[in-house]
């Protein structure tokens, strides 16, 4: 059944040592291929993603949502008066959603038969882990401890004026002012939750951009959508201190500027939970607190292999979710092919959102492509302006081949990742797609438009 592993009576095919994103996709295709699986997980099954991350997070980003749209209901015929946000209300919703999907998700889980291990796990050789007492012996073992959240030298978290989004996401009030270090996904959609609450924000981040792993386009659009909003940044702005006041803490940037807040968050990323597991006793091999692995998520010991956030991939949960069904479909020796990272969609769920799949413009022109890019702007789609919302599409591919990158801005455009996808993992020229026919109107016009464009026929933009 797996492709590895002593003969004898293991407890199991597979031991999973971590719950999250990747781990109980493990465990439940696993189980669904046959295999017999021991999953461990020292809190909650479903991580960080369920608990502290994606599920609670965007679960106020429609909170508030909701109470920019009834600031704004005014504009569009609708008579309704603002009060404030309740956040103890707000609260009972976001752990409501956490709470219905994680009884979903355990009762899949006990129907597969996947025996759950509560405590904290330990490798003590290739094959086994420790918890507790019990000794816990499989054909194979996967590494999926995931994820914390980090800070940076010197900028100790007290956890209350100084916090992490762990503590954001438990807090019960809405702070006046906040300063947050770090302008990536997390810093921006907190930024987005706390200026629609009513908060002062400001984002302070060390590269020249907002969410500065996107295409420049995306992360200019972003900018001028968060002034608009009133929400301050200082970009290329390295941190010199943070000094905590009863009021407060001050921000020192290197430049000498001070930035007053009753709150400082620290969302500079997240950093591999590896430590004092036994990881490099057992002669795993790691790289800055990361296990190292192949493109089939094997370690150097071949009884063991690890994914998610506790090796170097990006540190997405839907990367989480491949990868676990990628290893559970190798040990069942289906021949699964390695997963194309380049080509997983990201998105960051601010006001307004950023989406894209594929490579950006500057990486295309670095891997020595003859790049062609194509822009239709969000103010020439019907359904974008009844929204109200503004931004654009953005496609790059080279001059002569197929599409290589779809980089969005705007409400909603998350809901469009998916035929990027398909768009970039089909290696579409843009003629193909131009070929499409979208349904009107809709926010996936724009898609077609920007397609339409670089194909040398645009219809409702200049080209």
């Amino acid at each position: 059944m797996t492709e590895l592993g002593p003969d004898g009576g293991p407890d199991a095919d597979l031991v999973v040592l971590g719950g999250g994103s990747g781990g109980y996709a493990a465990a439940l295709r696993a189980s669904e291929l046959g295999m017999r699986v021991v999953l461990v997980e020292r809190d909650k099954v479903g991580g960080t993603c369920l608990h502290r991350g994606c599920i609670p997070t965007k679960a106020l980003l429609h909170t508030a949502e909701v109470a920019e749209q009834v600031r704004e209901a005014g504009k569009v015929g609708v008579q309704a008066a603002f009060e404030a946000v309740d956040m103890k209300a707000a609260n009972a919703y976001k752990d409501g959603v956490v709470t219905r999907l994680f009884k979903g998700l355990t009762g899949l889980v006990n129907s597969r038969g996947i025996e759950v291990v509560a405590g904290e796990g330990r490798l003590v050789s290739p094959t086994a882990l420790q918890v507790g007492d019990r000794r816990i012996e499989g054909r194979h073992v996967l590494l999926a401890t995931g994820s914390e959240a980090k800070s940076l030298p010197g900028l100790d978290v007290d956890h209350e004026r100084v916090i992490t989004s762990d503590d954001a996401l438990r807090m019960d009030r809405i702070p006046a002012s906040v300063v947050i270090i770090g302008a990536g996904a997390i810093g921006c959609e907190f930024a987005s939750v706390w200026k629609a609450f009513g908060a002062e924000v400001t984002l302070v981040e060390a590269l020249p951009h907002l969410v500065p792993m996107e295409d420049e386009s995306s992360s200019k659009l972003l900018e001028r959508a968060f002034r608009r909003r009133g929400i301050g940044f200082e970009l290329g702005a390295r941190l010199a201190g943070v000094r905590v006041t009863d009021a407060g803490a001050t921000v020192t940037l290197e430049t000498g500027k001070t930035i007053d807040a009753e709150v400082v968050l620290v969302a500079v990323g997240r950093a591999p939970v590896s430590a004092g597991l036994g990881y490099e006793a057992q002669g795993v091999e790691m790289d800055r607190g990361f296990v190292t692995v192949d493109e089939l998520c094997r370690t150097n010991v071949a009884t063991i292999s690890a994914l998610g956030d506790l090796v170097p991939t990006p540190q997405l949960a839907h990367v989480g979710f491949g990868e676990g069904i990628l290893v559970a479909e190798r040990l069942a020796s289906l021949n699964p092919a390695p997963i194309d990272y380049d080509r997983v969609p990201q998105v960051t769920y601010s006001h307004p959102e950023v989406a894209s799949v594929g490579i950006t413009a500057a990486e295309a022109k670095q891997r020595g492509h003859d790049v062609a890019t194509a822009t239709y702007d969000l103010a020439g789609n019907g359904k974008a302006l009844i929204l109200r919302t503004a931004g654009a599409v953005t496609v790059v591919a080279d001059r002569e081949g197929p599409v290589l990158g779809v980089h969005m801005v705007g409400e909603r455009v998350s809901e469009l990742a998916a035929e990027a996808q398909l768009i970039t993992n089909w290696e579409a020229l843009p003629g193909e797609v131009a070929q499409l026919i979208h349904p009107h109107p809709t926010m996936s016009e724009a898609v077609g438009e920007a397609h339409l464009a670089l194909a040398g026929k645009p219809l409702h933009s200049h080209g």
